[in-house]
């Protein structure tokens, strides 16, 4: 293991214990490269299934133009979903819980099979998937104010935070994905729309993608996973005291609010 990789990742591990953000990994490490913040991700991630984590599925970040051009990178990025950071729909959650959150309105796959790349196309995600979920993603950073590049949100599990999923799934195969309709709310007032195109084109073709970009790690899908496929959105900040409800034409709604103590 490259010093830098082991370095960042204890950095990143205490940061996330004691709930106190660091300064950009790529300020600390400037020769920092892609290849090092997903080795930095993997340590992290082995360190909290080594302390007690379950892993469920995957998120994708970055799927939208605008995000990848804002960041300077021609793809998305992933990282993984952990069983004690899911949330049931309507969740009332500590504002405190998290550093400096964000959400984002997402739908969500469930894995019926496995599905392993190279050379997944979208199709082979519509036949491998169960259902999709409403959810929203709480993002959140480890990285101070958000100061980041692509290496800083890698290696921070592409700034995961926690998911919330919608009590219902609906089955995908009579779904048009590319013309799903998002509203979102914000404290019952809309703040965004957008549709499913909006995520790469094709939300079941950003799922590919991180099939495909599994493959060379030895990776892939498993059946039961759960996969965050992308915002419709921008990511919007949260305060204490918001009520956050997307609904997706066709499939439904979901909803998190957030308390301070």
């Amino acid at each position: 293991m490259r010093l830098i990789v082991e370095q960042a990742a204890k950095n990143l591990w205490e940061a996330d214990n004691n709930r106190q953000p660091i300064d950009p990994l790529t300020e600390t490490y400037p020769d920092i490269t892609v290849e090092d913040a997903y080795a930095i991700q993997k340590q992290v991630q082995a360190w909290k299934l080594e302390s007690g984590s379950r892993l469920i599925g995957h998120k994708i970040g970055l799927t939208s133009k605008a995000m990848q051009n804002a960041l300077g990178v021609p793809e998305p990025d992933f990282g993984s979903l952990f069983e004690h950071a899911l949330l049931p729909e309507g969740s009332l959650v500590p504002y405190e819980q998290f550093l400096q959150p964000k959400v984002e309105a997402e739908l969500a796959f469930v894995m019926k099979h496995d599905l392993q790349g190279p050379g997944v196309h979208f199709h082979d995600v519509i036949r491998a998937t169960d259902y999709i979920v409403p959810a929203f993603e709480i993002i959140d950073s480890r990285v101070r104010d958000w100061k980041i590049k692509i290496q800083d949100t890698i290696a921070d599990n592409a700034s995961f935070g926690a998911l919330v999923l919608g009590s219902r799934g609906i089955p995908v195969s009579d779904l048009d994905l590319r013309t799903i309709g998002l509203v979102l709310e914000r404290n019952g007032e809309v703040v965004d729309t957008a549709a499913g195109a909006a995520v790469l084109g094709h939300p079941a073709a950003a799922v590919a993608w991180l099939c495909n970009k599994l493959a060379a790690f030895g990776e892939g899908l498993k059946a039961g996973d759960i996969v965050l496929s992308g915002s419709f959105t921008k990511a919007y900040e949260v305060r204490p005291g918001d009520l956050y409800t997307a609904y997706f034409g066709g499939v439904g709604t979901v909803q998190v609010g957030f308390q301070s103590k």
